[in-house]
């Protein structure tokens, strides 16, 4: 069964620092976009950052652009997302997602195919 395992979730500090990954099973990434996503509770899933399949273009959502950067290994089938001054209501469980094709809305997740299970972030003092 084809598969993505995130990791590297945990508790931090605001301002502190956390690095995610996506690795794949079964399948090869580099054939496809990644998504990061996430849902806080009560609140809908919405959009972190997306990639490419060769990594050459990304997209940020607003309230994470300048902070977070997602990037790609695709000879370790992993996609990364290094979250720098992170704040509370960076508070989610994050998910990766992938697609052969995004929508012309990047956040959505209809043609996201496989998910993650997901891995808590929360930000707290």
């Amino acid at each position: 069964q084809l598969q993505l395992v995130e990791s590297g979730g945990g508790l931090v500090q605001p301002g502190g620092s956390l690095r995610l990954s996506c690795a794949a099973s079964k399948f090869t990434l580099e054939d496809y976009v990644i998504g990061w996503f996430r849902q806080a509770p009560g609140k809908e899933r919405e959009g972190v950052s997306c990639i490419s399949k060769g990594g050459d273009s990304t997209i940020y959502a607003d309230s994470v652009k300048g902070r977070f950067t997602i990037s790609r290994d695709n000879a370790k089938n992993t996609v990364y997302l290094q979250m720098n001054s992170l704040k509370p209501e960076d508070t989610a469980v994050y998910y990766c997602a992938a697609t052969r094709f995004r929508s012309s809305i990047w956040s959505d997740t209809r043609p996201y195919v496989y998910w993650g299970q997901g891995t808590q972030v929360t930000v707290s003092s």
